[in-house]
């Protein structure tokens, strides 16, 4: 549970695959997990400190952090007073659909090489397209910033894949990509480490230690991780805590409770209040 006194809060735009967030911590620390999403954030007041693609990294005010989609990830403050800051995350999707749109012709998605940025116009455009969510602007305001801060991150991404530093140079990607494809389509059975291993063709040890090189979880921190994207889509949607749990494949509705709230700083209950908790 996060410390009391420390708080998140979400909005969503129906519709949109775009969703926004607001937080203050001081002792609160996220445990390593990814999104299924962009995620852009600015760092506002104090700093905090993160591991991400093999380094450690420090984002203080006036900083923006740019997470592309599975970039494991984790924590905590860097201050003696912790750290506040805002996040927007995008669904592949619509980021796809805005440069489409925008430069006719473009391939790939963007991806970004470094995790932290000094960039103040990009503080800006996500700063004013976070408010315009958080404020329930008009639909063609929010479209409209949403264009104009994709169109400045793009411009500082490549459109090559980011990859994790291999420290053991012998890791079977191809036997890792099965095990994580078997682990997309069943992450809510429970499925045990010697199926696993005989799916992906390798020994348990080669694929405990070669799925974490690879994406920077073990296997059942990912299949973890996976569980809380569907419980949180799910919760997005209006569903009821305890019926995510179940189709998440969580053991209960207190197992997602207490998952959910240490890595995304709120209840599922209040994360999914706080989405629906007015019509747009």
């Amino acid at each position: 549970m996060t410390p009391s006194g420390e708080r998140a809060a979400y909005w969503r735009i129906p519709g949109l695959a775009l969703e926004a967030m607001d937080a203050r911590f001081e002792q609160y620390s996220y445990p390593m997990h990814a999104h299924d999403t962009y995620s852009f954030g600015i760092t506002d007041d104090g700093a905090q400190a993160f591991a991400c693609r093999g380094g450690r990294h420090v984002s203080a005010a006036g900083l923006i952090m740019a997470f592309n989609p599975d970039d494991p990830h984790d924590g905590q403050a860097a201050a003696h007073h912790g750290y506040r800051y805002r996040m927007l995350h995008l669904g592949k999707d619509l980021v796809r659909e805005i440069l489409a749109d925008a430069t006719p012709g473009s391939t790939g998605l963007p991806l970004f090489d470094t995790p932290v940025m000094d960039n103040p116009a990009l503080v800006r455009a996500v700063a004013r397209l976070h408010t315009a969510v958080v404020k329930n602007a008009p639909r063609l305001v929010i479209e409209e910033r949403l264009t104009v801060a994709m169109l400045a991150l793009s411009h500082l991404a490549a459109t090559r894949p980011a990859r994790l530093p291999n420290q053991q140079g012998r890791v079977d990607l191809a036997a890792m990509g099965r095990a994580r494809s078997l682990l997309r389509q069943r992450f809510a059975e429970n499925i045990a480490t010697d199926d696993l291993a005989r799916m992906a063709g390798c020994s348990r040890f080669t694929l405990y230690r070669g799925f974490r090189a690879a994406y920077g979880f073990a296997p059942s921190e990912y299949q973890r991780d996976l569980r809380l994207r569907r419980a949180r889509t799910l919760l997005a949607e209006g569903t009821a805590p305890s019926t995510a749990a179940a189709e998440a494949g969580f053991a209960d509705q207190a197992h997602l409770t207490r998952w959910f709230t240490r890595t995304y700083g709120v209840t599922p209950a209040a994360y999914r209040t706080s989405l629906h908790r007015e019509a747009r």
